[in-house]
């Protein structure tokens, strides 16, 4: 069978979505050898050279009949290619059916948060978002508590959604110190340091962060760095405009995007890693963390409990004093540290692509009607 999966997330530096389809398509060619897989988008999308045979980038280009990707130019490529199934990885399927179609919903923030959101994206997420769960055969989320939203708040039948948990790529794994020490020198962060990961915007609450850093410079002899790890994504103008008056600036580092190897070296180095997300769909950075060996402090809400559990310090992400408390606690008992570390190894260590592979074949599966030993076999893994 030849499936399509949505290749457009890998056009651009890989965040989140970008990481999911790339490693889901790889594990995907690798259990089911005898099927074919394509990421299939309208710009270049580049795979790497070792990646499964079985695996290809396929750039579909547009003209001036197919420049509508979602309503003509992707149809139009599925009927072509007589695509068994598409699945989309980034909330989209095509807008007509010329094939069964899976769709991935990562979270509902643009619904539920939409304050946090540009105004044009959240107009584009209600039309889109509703319309997509009707169009789609069945739909993947990456947890149950967004499986629940959306049965709740798009009125969808729960036996159309599947929850498929995700997991730390292989990238992410305790580093030796001198590996740690040189990437830290190149980007300019300190020995003793706080690192939060992920794209600065509203969601990611780094204002509640920044007040609690403030807030332990001020009150206690701490004095680590603050290194902020991501792209500059929307909505910072209040972010940016606290730490000047607060002047922190010269204790907050902002790396910008950086590698899976320096941001595994941090991981593996820093004091504490903090998530204090208002709202996610999975929570991969703390778990990401984790893999690295780092003891980590995250948010108190129903996606995180479910995917970290115990192994990390939870918080109320809207108080600044439960985090400041949380902050000052394992910067200054290493044991607290060490349990927390060594409690996070072995719950991200219960996560794999190779399963997230496995139960999002077995939605193919049902969706195509193929019985078990058949094409879409799993190399036997299911």
């Amino acid at each position: 069978m030849r499936i399509g999966i949505d290749g457009i997330p890998l056009a651009t530096p890989k965040t989140g979505i970008g990481h999911y389809t790339f490693e889901l398509a790889q594990e995907l060619a690798r259990l089911a050898p005898e099927d074919e897989f394509e990421l299939v988008a309208p710009v270049p999308v580049e795979l790497g050279a070792d990646g499964p045979a079985n695996l290809r980038a396929m750039h579909a280009p547009v003209n001036a009949l197919r420049r509508r990707w979602w309503t003509i130019g992707l149809p139009l490529y599925v009927r072509q290619n007589k695509l068994a199934l598409f699945h989309g990885t980034n909330y989209n399927v095509p807008l007509w059916q010329r094939c069964p179609t899976v769709v991935t919903i990562h979270d509902l923030s643009l619904l539920l948060h939409a304050d946090t959101h540009p105004e044009h994206l959240v107009r584009r997420a209600r039309r889109r978002l509703p319309a997509m769960t009707r169009i789609a055969t069945r739909i993947i989320t990456d947890s149950e508590s967004v499986r629940r939203e959306i049965c709740e708040h798009l009125n969808v039948a729960p036996e159309k959604i599947t929850a498929v948990a995700l997991a730390p790529r292989r990238a992410f794994h305790p580093v030796a110190e001198m590996e740690a020490r040189e990437a830290r020198r190149r980007l300019g962060v300190e020995d003793e340091f706080i690192l939060f990961v992920g794209t600065v915007e509203p969601r990611k609450n780094l204002l509640t962060l920044v007040r609690a850093f403030d807030e332990l410079l001020r009150t206690t002899d701490q004095r680590p760095q603050l290194v902020i790890a991501g792209q500059k994504g929307w909505l910072n103008d209040e972010l940016f405009t606290l730490i000047e008056q607060t002047a922190l600036g010269e204790r907050i580092l902002f790396t910008g995007y950086i590698s899976d190897a320096d941001l595994r070296a941090l991981y593996s180095s820093c004091r504490v890693a903090v998530y204090p997300s208002l709202y996610e769909g999975f929570g991969l950075p703390p778990l990401e963390a984790m893999a690295c060996g780092a003891p980590v402090i995250t948010s108190r809400i129903p996606v995180i409990m479910e995917t970290a559990a115990q192994a990390a310090r939870l918080i109320n992400p809207t108080d600044v004093r439960e985090l400041t408390a949380a902050l000052v606690e394992l910067l200054t008992d290493a044991g607290a540290r060490a349990h927390l570390a060594s409690a996070g190894l072995k719950r991200a260590a219960e996560f794999t692509w190779a399963r997230t592979a496995q139960q999002t074949l077995a939605v193919y599966r049902e969706v195509l009607g193929v019985a078990a030993g058949a094409s879409l076999n799993a190399s036997g893994a299911l």
